[in-house]
């Protein structure tokens, strides 16, 4: 079955995502001679202007309720249109996740791209904020339009951590009124040493580490790692393995989960669910059931016994 590629853009109601779809659409550069199934999640002010799309074959669909993203829904208005192109221009309210769990098969995410308005972003994330994450945590790009609104460095500084709470590959675009672009510059100094012979990761850092070794898994493929966890005795871990890590929130109480990495262990019946350890292990990406694919995997060189952490709850940030 031939894949299709799919174009996420995601956001809030009046961030710009509707413009940003219809200049991607006017760009002749953007016509692979394919027929494009285009999604509308839901509706704002700005309307499509189908008369100025570069090339043709370009179908408009309305999806107005979660319910109806479904395979056998999304299946049929494939072929329907014919399209073997799909762009989504998605429901700022709803999570990422159902999506992802309502494409067809042979339905491919190729790319996402989030917009933000410079005017209201604080707002939004100070009241939605894990609405906000969860649609940065899988973009390649944030677009800031009204880009006026935010040029000082303490709102930039802000935006910037706000986007690297959930993502360190996300970039950040400036846009302002005028057309012009300014790109976020701004490092991101990993708070340990890859290069040292043991990458020693602090208690206040494996959200960081947890994050950027899932995002950025080359760096640490061969490394020889040192932190503080609890023990999960998963069996989804498998034989002679177990999972240790650290719960994380991302943005509320509500939202505390435990993130881990699978690690190969000959001892794992002596440890004791949810006891802290100290781990030092080696670091190799290979497959994994966990993963469904290729992920971090540990092999234990070293544990032993830890004191549990003053804050035991970390972050990505």
């Amino acid at each position: 079955m031939k894949e299709i590629p799919v174009y996420l853009f995601v956001g809030f109601l009046e961030s710009g995502k509707t413009s940003f779809i219809q200049e991607t659409l006017q760009d002749p550069q953007f016509d692979s001679g394919d027929k494009t199934l285009l999604l509308v999640c839901e509706e704002g002010e700005e309307e499509y202007r189908p008369e100025e799309f570069a090339f043709g074959g370009v179908s408009v669909e309305t999806i107005g309720e979660s319910s109806e993203m479904n395979a056998p829904h999304l299946e049929e208005l494939v072929k329907k249109t014919g399209a073997t192109r799909v762009l989504v221009e998605y429901n700022g309210m709803w999570m990422i996740q159902e999506l992802l769990d309502a494409m067809p098969r042979n339905w491919v995410l190729y790319q996402c791209i989030a917009t933000a308005d410079g005017t209201t972003f604080s707002m939004y994330f100070e009241n939605m904020r894990q609405l906000m994450l969860d649609k940065f945590a899988l973009s390649e790009l944030l677009v800031v339009n009204r880009a006026e609104a935010v040029r000082s460095d303490e709102a930039r500084q802000a935006i910037h951590k706000a986007v690297r709470q959930a993502s360190r590959k996300c970039d950040i675009a400036y846009e302002y009124a005028d057309g012009s672009v300014e790109y976020d510059e701004i490092e991101d100094p990993l708070p340990y040493d890859l290069e040292a012979e043991v990458v020693q990761i602090a208690d206040e850092d494996f959200g960081v580490f947890y994050l950027d070794c899932n995002q950025n898994p080359d760096r640490y493929d061969g490394k020889t790692v040192r932190f503080t966890a609890q023990v999960c005795l998963s069996r989804r871990a498998g034989q002679g393995a177990f999972v240790p890590g650290r719960f994380a929130m991302t943005c509320c109480v509500q939202d505390i989960q435990f993130v881990g990495f699978p690690c190969k262990y000959d001892h794992c019946d002596q440890l004791t669910e949810r006891s802290w350890i100290t781990l030092t292990a080696r670091l190799r990406i290979k497959y994994h059931p966990l993963y469904r694919g290729e992920g971090p995997v540990l092999t234990a060189l070293e544990v032993g016994p830890a004191r549990e952490p003053d804050d035991d709850v970390v972050t990505f940030s």
